[in-house]
């Protein structure tokens, strides 16, 4: 007879305990626990309460501004200190105590925040990311229909899309800057996954896939692989491609978890983007330029001047690395204005108050024949 391996014996995981100190009975642990819940939710009353009492001082005072994204983005940078020992994660401090925030806001006077929509998209996620749950969102049809909302006053804050690690710039949004008179007062940087999702029972049976383009572009390789015959349509949003995947017969979509969720999707393969890092950078834009953080980033709108001088390009650029401001972002853009000319979308760190910025923004002023402030806002914080 063949000797056979005896079956594995799963045993309950042994808890370590610390030396010197004794396992806490499991009753201790929960009585100790419901009398910290019931701490915890009494100081979130009296922080609501007191979120009260600030909001009736501002009306008192004629003050309209209830949101502070720079107070907002000092608390926050606060969390991040306080947790440096754990256990919990960063991120998961973080969205607690932007959910407590938003909720006490909320007490005030509930932000109204314009995205691109429809419900479903990751511009969606990006808002509840930022702004918490506690707000009301206003999904729109377009880019430009979110910057007409927050100029109009019918939206407090929009959040539109920027860039994309992968894929690069949204030029859309990117080109609404070269008019429009709002400014940026945020940023949120939101990892994305790209999920296929359909009423199909294999890909076998997938005839066409719709998503945003810039979602296609972000998958183009294991598209290439495993469904190079299937037909490829572009559409305004990924919320928009998941509800035609679910009216259509054939048709899948490209989106995120949340559009599945929403339109009764099935996820047929997840995360299928080319790259483990697809990371999505969003705008919060709004009406006012804000006060130092601490934490904060520059946008500028330059143009050289219309010459024929080869170092224009250089003219703008130099007094930035003379006072030590550190330029994280450089494109051009067609200024629209004629064929040919371009402007330059430019990120710094540090804000426009701050004394090297200060410094290198009055000489690049004398230089260049366009320099518009677009916005100094607090740096994402994860």
């Amino acid at each position: 007879m063949s000797k056979t391996t005896p079956p594995k014996v799963l045993r309950p995981r042994k808890v370590s305990v610390p030396v010197g100190q004794t396992a806490v009975p499991v009753a201790d642990s929960r009585a100790a626990i419901d009398a910290i819940d019931t701490q915890l939710q009494t100081l979130i009353s009296e922080r609501a309460r007191i979120a009260q009492t600030v909001g009736v001082a501002k009306r008192a005072s004629g003050a309209a501004d209830f949101y502070s994204p720079e107070r907002e983005a000092a608390v926050l940078q606060q969390v991040l200190a306080r947790n440096a020992q754990g256990p919990l994660a960063d991120e998961e401090m973080l969205r607690l105590f932007r959910e407590i925030m938003s909720a006490c806001l909320a007490q005030q006077s509930p932000l109204k925040i314009a995205f691109l929509g429809p419900e479903g998209t990751f511009t969606q996620q990006a808002v509840l990311k930022h702004f918490g749950h506690s707000v009301r969102a206003l999904p729109l049809a377009a880019i430009d229909e979110v910057f007409t909302e927050v100029e109009a006053g019918v939206a407090d804050f929009g959040v539109v899309p920027i860039e994309n690690s992968t894929e690069g710039t949204v030029s859309h949004t990117a080109d609404m800057f070269l008019t429009s008179p709002l400014k940026i007062c945020g940023e949120v940087e939101l990892r994305v996954h790209q999920h296929l999702m359909g009423r199909v029972d294999n890909l076998a049976a997938i005839e066409r896939i719709c998503s945003h383009q810039q979602s296609l572009a972000q998958c183009r390789g294991w598209l290439k692989e495993n469904l190079p015959q299937v037909e490829l349509l572009p559409v305004s949003s990924n919320a928009e491609a998941a509800r035609r995947a679910r009216d259509e017969q054939g048709t899948a979509a490209i989106a995120g978890e949340a559009a599945a969720e929403v339109y009764g999707l099935s996820v047929l393969v997840p995360e299928i983007e080319d790259r483990p890092d697809n990371t999505t950078r969003f705008l919060v834009v709004g009406r006012k330029l804000l006060k130092p953080s601490g934490q904060d980033r520059t946008t500028l709108l330059l143009s050289a001047p219309d010459t024929v001088d080869p170092g224009a390009l250089l003219k703008l650029l130099e007094p930035f690395a003379r006072y030590g401001v550190n330029m994280t972002r450089l494109e051009s853009r067609p200024s629209r204005r004629k064929k040919w000319d371009y402007v330059f979308l430019m990120d710094i760190e540090g804000h426009a108050e701050d004394k090297p910025v200060k410094k290198a923004l009055a000489e690049v002023k004398k230089v260049a024949s366009l320099m518009k402030l677009l916005g100094s806002y607090p740096r994402a914080v994860l």
